[in-house]
């Protein structure tokens, strides 16, 4: 039986992509964007720092199509567990350490922070429930 995702989580994933594709190009392609942001790239231990945090950001954005290309309700459990707990993450480091070039202040970047944990974490336990009439349906 296929599941069906709510729109709003495949919209939701869809815009976490974006974001992260966004920060792959930024982080590969695009080093005086991060400069600017106040990043120091000063030389290759910054280089090789700045390429593993591209690749792994474009391996998360990789592994979050395939799952939202398969509409599995457990890997899109994974996918927002993996979401929450980077969101989370963020939550704290973002306003502690707030770029040159953030948008909000850092009270304004931990309201919005939490407001997407609380979405994130809505869609989350949503996938779970999904998961668990999935499971007595089987039964």
């Amino acid at each position: 039986m296929k599941t069906k995702i709510p729109l709003w989580i495949n919209i939701l994933q869809c815009l976490l992509i974006l974001i992260l594709l966004q920060q792959t190009y930024l982080f590969y392609f695009d080093h005086e964007a991060v400069r600017s942001s106040g990043i120091k790239i000063d030389g290759v231990p910054d280089f090789n720092l700045i390429y593993e945090f591209a690749g792994r950001t474009v391996t998360m954005a990789i592994v979050s199509i395939f799952i939202m290309y398969s509409q599995n309700v457990k890997l899109f459990i994974v996918m927002f567990l993996m979401n929450l707990l980077r969101e989370i993450q963020e939550t704290i480091i973002d306003p502690l350490f707030p770029l040159t070039t953030a948008p909000l202040s850092p009270t304004g970047d931990l309201v919005a922070h939490i407001v997407i944990v609380v979405i994130e974490l809505i869609a989350f336990i949503k996938l779970y429930k999904i998961s668990k009439e999935l499971r007595g349906n089987d039964a």
